[in-house]
């Protein structure tokens, strides 16, 4: 009765020890794409407010080989309008083609695109990071971003997953809502 007992009971351990090392592994993969915190700084003026999400510790990702931050700056006084800039950056990317500008564009699902000419480096390489002036913050929360493609020796398309597409749209919004 007693080696059937310890049976019994090594049998549940290993058990026990297979689910905690799932429920761990599950954890750790829901934070590593959980929705960022939204950073806030103030100039030494006092009249711009700048909003942008966490990257301290690594940049949020939009696709494979393709992370994101997206910063709000707020100016105080009715002469100056908010500003909305998406960061892109590219992993690893290279583009063999020698030019002066390269341009990066944003698909919507509704089908607007909003693109950037990146200015190429001295050397004639990109280097892999493109900042998006956003017009229309709102377009970006109403429309998720369907793709991003850069227009380079040939075109480099980054299809975004649903799970990015969500986890995209509620970083947008926490930064167009923070105070």
């Amino acid at each position: 009765m007693a080696i059937f007992f310890y049976f019994y009971m090594s049998q549940n351990e290993a058990h026990m020890k297979k689910v905690i090392v799932i429920v761990v592994f599950l954890v750790a993969g829901l934070n590593a794409n959980a929705q960022a915190k939204v950073l806030k700084s103030v100039n030494e003026a006092g009249d711009v407010a700048t909003f942008e999400l966490d990257c301290t510790v690594k940049f949020q990702t939009l696709a494979k080989g393709l992370r994101y931050n997206f910063t709000r700056h707020e100016f105080k006084g009715p002469e100056m309008k908010n500003s909305y800039r998406l960061l892109l950056v590219m992993d690893g990317f290279y583009s063999k083609t020698l030019n002066d500008h390269m341009t990066i564009s944003a698909v919507l699902e509704d089908g607007t695109v909003i693109e950037a000419r990146q200015i190429v480096e001295d050397d004639g390489y990109f280097d892999g990071a493109c900042t998006l002036r956003i017009k229309n913050p709102k377009a970006l929360e109403d429309a998720n971003i369907d793709k991003v493609i850069v227009h380079a020796d040939k075109d480099v398309v980054y299809d975004i997953s649903d799970k990015n597409k969500a986890i995209f749209k509620k970083n947008i919004q926490a930064v167009l809502t923070a105070k």
